[in-house]
């Protein structure tokens, strides 16, 4: 009778947990930060093919970055739908934090380096020492961006609060914001200005820049997270509040919005 007792209590135990790991493993936020990491992949693989033409009559390099863009919006969205279900979670935080090392860490890096790979072609008359000392930098660039993206996310994931007040600004450089310096240089290349290959060198310097500013502890204000009267302009996907000043009364006009 015991044994049979304990199995019998095992058995509602493990039915109570699955049915708690069901509550907070959300379907549609899930999707969309998943969607998130397929952009990111599909930049890689855009990135790949090469300067070449691709569909549309866009470069290739172009689409990656475009790609990337992508990825912020279903990276903005996802947070947005989890908290409009009541439903955020620490499954979606890692989730999220994965996808985004694949479209704002290794997606920009590898493009960044095959745009630089083909402009390096053309300079098969270089000393050996000098194309040598480039082309190490360039990895120099690549791994160190590579490598901020993954600390700045790892330390976001430990250092997240759930208080509110926690979110009102980023420490570090949020890495779609670093992702973005890098893709806006090489969609202003290859679409606008392609005979302007300064852009292209200033890649690497770039990358680094970005990199340095995504492991410091400067604080960046969260735009959507100030008060609506220092608002000029209405903030998409956010539910409207007003934070007051000196005082405890909840806002009547809606939730206020978190990261």
């Amino acid at each position: 009778m015991p044994r049979s007792k304990n199995k019998t209590v095992r058995k509602n135990l493990m039915r109570r947990v699955r049915r708690q790991r069901l509550k907070y493993i959300t379907i549609l936020p899930s999707l969309v930060t998943i969607l998130n990491g397929i952009c990111g992949f599909t930049a890689i693989v855009f990135a790949s093919k090469s300067a070449t033409l691709g569909p549309g009559g866009f470069s290739y390099f172009a689409l990656s970055g475009y790609m990337v863009v992508f990825a912020m919006i279903a990276d903005m969205l996802d947070g947005r739908l989890a908290r409009m279900n009541q439903s955020t979670s620490s499954f979606g935080g890692q989730l999220d934090s994965l996808c985004d090392i694949i479209s704002f860490g290794v997606a920009p890096a590898f493009l960044m380096l095959r745009v630089l790979e083909e402009k390096l072609v053309g300079f098969t008359g270089l000393n050996p020492t000098t194309a040598t000392f480039v082309e190490r930098f360039i990895w120099v660039a690549v791994a160190g961006y590579l490598s901020c993206a993954a600390i700045r996310l790892a330390r976001f994931n430990v250092e997240n609060e759930e208080d509110e007040s926690a979110h009102m600004s980023f420490i570090g450089l949020p890495t779609p914001g670093a992702a973005g310096v890098i893709i806006s240089l090489v969609i202003l290349h290859q679409e606008t200005l392609p005979s302007l290959n300064a852009i292209i060198y200033a890649l690497p310097f770039c990358a680094l820049g970005s990199a340095a500013l995504m492991v410091s502890r400067i604080r960046y204000p969260h735009i959507r997270k100030h008060d609506d009267s220092d608002r000029p302009f209405p903030v998409p996907f956010c539910f409207p509040s007003r934070i007051f000043r000196g005082s405890n009364r909840p806002s009547s006009r809606g939730k206020p919005c978190r990261p």
